[in-house]
């Protein structure tokens, strides 16, 4: 059973700490074995817009090991350049403990700060809000800030930049846990269909070519990804979707960018990739599995693919 706990600082950015949540909150309704805990600084906590939080237990109290994950969310700026937050020094220091004992932190937006008191971003690749970068440079001069970036992983620490970023940090973090198509349907739970890597670019086609909100095409992209192994005619996903096969053509490579054939061949290949890392497999039954017609035409792509790549 895996853990993750939330900090839950005073002037807590809302989004920074209920964006993680629900990413992990949405996997466990997928089937995803984990604990989620959360924990306080102080007695008491309002967040920076104003809401405040019942009874929380103190991060004192927290039993964090070993493979667990720990995110501290950002908090309202004034406050984290504060005396009250810069001599949290009991807390920093746990943030440390927390990190030599394997435990994997991570922060969204300023909660970089909290790990820069820490002593957990020198000579660390890390990032933060846009609005903050320089400042980040400015307080932690050994700390190597990179810019431009959604969220970076550094041995055990994970920062992001803000807000939404959260999202994005988590959903990586999930699929690191899991797998590729796993954080698809939690993505997709979400009404996350655009899913950011750590360079703003798509890494997984089960999540690419989803920036788009048309109901239809996203069903007809969910079929594809639940029966790889059979026809799936144009005229048959036309049907489906009570849409000519003319229009749905048209349609799908407006929202998606690509073909139906040409998205059916790299969910093919994807999970050819992904089988073929067992070696119980034999290429003809990954063939069989992932809808190719012989393993001589599923060795063909993989061999013309990797040329391209």
């Amino acid at each position: 059973m895996k853990r993750i706990a939330f900090i839950v600082p005073p002037a807590v950015e809302i989004l920074d700490l209920a964006g993680p949540v629900q990413v992990f909150t949405e996997a466990r309704y997928n089937g995803f074995e984990a604990e989620l805990e959360f924990y306080c600084l102080e007695e008491t906590s309002v967040s920076s817009s104003g809401l405040p939080f019942g009874k929380v237990s103190h991060f004192s109290e927290a039993t964090l090991a070993h493979g667990d994950y720990l995110f501290v969310p950002g908090m309202n700026y004034e406050y984290v350049s504060s005396i009250a937050f810069k001599t949290q020094h009991t807390f920093f220091k746990w943030l440390k403990q927390c990190s030599d004992n394997g435990t994997f932190i991570c922060s969204v937006c300023n909660g970089a700060f909290a790990l820069g008191y820490a002593g957990l971003l020198k000579n660390t690749e890390c990032t933060t809000h846009w609005r903050r970068i320089e400042a980040l440079q400015q307080t932690f001069p050994e700390a190597q800030v990179l810019t431009d970036i959604l969220f970076k992983k550094s041995n055990n620490v994970y920062t992001s930049a803000g807000i939404s970023a959260g999202i994005d940090l988590s959903l990586a973090i999930l699929e690191e846990l899991k797998d590729a198509l796993f954080t698809h349907k939690v993505a997709r739970g979400l009404v996350v269909y655009h899913r950011r890597s750590h360079n703003h670019t798509q890494q997984s086609v089960y999540l690419d070519y989803r920036n788009h909100i048309n109901p239809n095409i996203h069903l007809v992209q969910d079929h594809l990804i639940e029966h790889l192994a059979e026809e799936n005619s144009i005229a048959y996903l036309a049907k489906m979707v009570a849409m000519s096969p003319r229009n749905l053509s048209r349609v799908f490579k407006e929202k998606t960018g690509t073909t139906i054939l040409e998205y059916v061949t790299l969910l093919r290949l994807e999970l050819a990739r992904t089988m073929l890392n067992n070696p119980n497999y034999t290429i003809e039954y990954i063939a069989a599995r992932c809808g190719f017609k012989t393993a001589r035409q599923l060795q063909r792509i993989l061999k013309n693919n990797s040329r391209r790549t």
